[in-house]
């Protein structure tokens, strides 16, 4: 994993072992690309209107009180913004970003170092959130009730258990499969979105704006046929985006025509 990816999800914290701070399943390159090409803000962030809206109600109240953001569950398919959504709220709430994945954590210890390491308005994201063990979901009810964590020192006659008090932080799930997260952790989420597919209008503004991003010119027909290609996904369009550019680049265009772009 290249390590620029480790220090924005990580939010350069000592102690969280890199093997469980891990992101989505995507090439190093995806990784990187997908960085540079993900809102920052916001009002950057096209498609998913209702949402956006809703979800910008809830950072500017939150901001008001002085209040981390409650704990958000970001529901859909692969591709479409989930992680783009967690990095842009921990930008607009001023906070640091760890992200992990349901996978990645096996046990219930693995999380201490995490859950110690956040600072009050720091962002947790756990990607694949379905895919929790349930004794490592009962170790995360008290840290997002209470912001408190218990674990045993010792075994046997001589164990002990000890609570940690935690600084209040936002947990923010996503998943692909609402249907399989638990009752209990799904109700410890004060704020819960779905993702839809986008338009092909709002693919076509991505990649524009993508384009942008990569400093290559694409032409309006261009980016329409790759909207049309993308099945709804921005991840998707993304990817066609850079093998277009790859094409142009090869073959001497200085801008994406729609030749380029089939």
């Amino acid at each position: 994993m290249p390590e620029e990816y480790k220090t924005v999800i990580s939010g350069s914290r000592k102690g969280i072992p890199l093997d469980v701070v891990k992101g989505l399943k995507e090439t190093e390159e995806d990784l990187v690309l997908n960085l540079s090409l993900r809102p920052a803000k916001l009002s950057e962030f096209i498609g998913q209107k209702d949402l956006a809206d809703n979800l910008k109600i809830a950072i500017t109240a939150a901001s008001q009180r002085q209040e981390p953001l409650e704990h958000t569950l970001f529901d859909g398919p692969p591709g479409l913004g989930k992680t783009s959504l967690a990095h842009i709220i921990a930008h607009e709430m001023s906070g640091k970003i760890t992200a992990t994945s349901g996978p990645a954590i096996e046990r219930a210890g693995d999380l201490i170092g995490i859950l110690t390491n956040l600072e009050r308005g720091d962002i947790l994201f756990i990607d694949e959130i379905h895919r929790l063990s349930k004794v490592v979901e009962e170790f995360l009810y008290p840290a997002m009730e209470n912001f408190q964590i218990d674990f045993v020192i010792d075994k046997g006659p001589y164990a002990k258990t000890i609570k940690f008090n935690l600084k209040p932080f936002t947990l923010i799930g996503a998943t692909t499969r609402q249907g399989l997260l638990s009752s209990p952790l799904r109700g410890r989420f004060g704020l819960f979105y779905h993702l839809d597919f986008y338009s092909d209008v709002d693919l076509s503004l991505i990649i524009q704006n993508s384009a942008n991003a990569l400093s290559v010119a694409i032409e309006q027909d261009a980016a329409r046929v790759i909207s049309r290609r993308a099945r709804g996904t921005p991840r998707i369009a993304n990817r066609l985006l850079r093998r277009a550019r790859d094409y142009a680049q090869v073959n001497k265009l200085k801008i994406i025509d729609v030749r380029a772009a089939r």
